[in-house]
């Protein structure tokens, strides 16, 4: 077993060198197994970050079938896999945006238990598999591919917001959709309660007459992390705001929370993006194509330096915002991380935690009109103060 599994890692690394990986997680081989555990199995996947993920079973050979969006399987040889149920294991890139891991089954085995964890950073991907007789296993195989895990139809990315300097323009980003439920609880999903304060708030922002505001997403639908990000540079925006409304396994998290990026991702931020974006979709009004990695890093440097400081004045502004209005907070109001949606270098960029799920106030917060609208009220009142404050300082002259 362990040479047909030494020869499959070797196919597929050799085949996966050839294409164009650009994935968003980092399978940790080290804390991840495959175990039989009584006459099942057990598969512990340890990720850097939480991805959409799907699994099913596949006939002619039997094989279970694991998809990300999307995961860097370098390292996978080095996965300790203690079980005599497997006939080969392999992983790569399937389709664009899309990574997939195959493990061949040597006997008739179904999917018990399959499960996400995030806590403390960390991701785990948990399955047990239980034996099962060929012809349930057959069965089960033969399903149709659910209509969900179509690929995503591609972004149609909006208008830019008319030319008024009055305006502020800002993006709404609900995070998750579609295939990617985010955090659940009580049957209630995050992509769903982010989508209605989303609503919520966009209508607040549209009714004080100051702002223009486009969303990633106005319905149950899958948007690709760096779309979202291209969606506000195509639409010129002043801000992007991220709507998100976690769990967390353990602990005592509750209160909203700001994060931006952290100050240690900025240089492998432009790095990445330098290597693996369209140069044309790097800074607005800025034609990096005919650049090398070099140039290209070192104005995203100059753009990310000028962005970093009025976006953490940005998120001061939306917390005293929310403090003012006497709104639960997280005890670490405002924290740093290295998010994907946060990476633009020239649009200021926050990732607001509404609540957590975990918390069963947060949740019931969350599903009240009223606080909605109280908390909608208060983001408009940071931007309002952010855009005013801001103006002044980018009209100071420079010395």
């Amino acid at each position: 077993m362990k040479a047909i599994l030494s020869l499959c890692l070797m196919i597929w690394a050799s085949a996966c060198g050839a294409q164009e990986l650009s994935a968003l997680a980092r399978l940790e081989a080290g804390r991840s197994q495959i175990v039989d555990r009584g006459a099942g199995l057990e598969l512990e996947l340890m990720l850097s970050q939480p991805v959409p993920w799907r699994v099913r079973v596949l006939d002619d050979p039997m094989r279970l079938v694991l998809d990300f969006r999307e995961v860097d399987w370098a390292g996978l040889a080095q996965m300790p896999v203690r079980s005599e149920q497997i006939g080969a294991l392999r992983a790569g890139v399937f389709r664009p945006g899309w990574s997939r891991l195959v493990v061949e089954l040597t006997q008739p085995m179904l999917v018990a238990r399959a499960q996400m964890q995030t806590q403390g950073g960390q991701t785990r991907v948990a399955l047990r598999l239980e034996p099962s007789t060929p012809v349930a296993f057959a069965a089960e195989a033969a399903l149709p591919e659910p209509s969900a895990w179509a690929l995503p139809k591609p972004v149609i990315l909006p208008q830019p917001f008319e030319r008024d300097a009055g305006l502020i323009k800002v993006v709404l980003d609900p995070g998750h959709g579609g295939l990617d439920p985010g955090a659940e609880r009580d049957g209630l999903s995050e992509a769903a309660l982010v989508l209605q304060f989303a609503r919520d708030l966009k209508e607040v922002l549209l009714r004080d007459g100051r702002f223009a505001v486009q969303m990633t997403r106005d319905s149950d639908i899958f948007v690709p992390l760096e779309e979202r990000i291209s969606i506000a540079r195509a639409a010129g925006a002043d801000v992007f705001l991220s709507l998100h409304a976690d769990a967390i396994a353990q602990g005592e998290a509750v209160g909203a929370t700001v994060y931006r990026l952290a100050a240690a991702a900025n240089d492998a931020a432009s790095a990445t993006l330098a290597e693996r974006h369209d140069r044309d979709d790097l800074l607005a009004g800025v034609d990096l194509a005919q650049q090398d990695d070099l140039v290209a890093e070192v104005l995203l440097d100059m753009a990310r330096a000028q962005t970093s400081p009025r976006t953490a004045k940005l998120s001061e502004a939306l917390v005293a915002a929310i403090a003012a209005k006497g709104l639960a907070m997280h005890r670490h109001p405002q924290q740093e991380a290295s998010f994907s949606v946060l990476k633009s270098a020239d649009i200021p960029s926050l990732l607001l935690e509404l609540g957590f799920l975990s918390s069963q106030a947060d949740l019931a917060r969350l599903q009240d009109s009223g606080w909605r609208q109280t908390m909608a009220e208060a983001l408009r009142a940071g931007l309002l103060a952010w855009a005013s404050d801001d103006l002044a300082r980018r009209s100071l002259p420079l010395r």
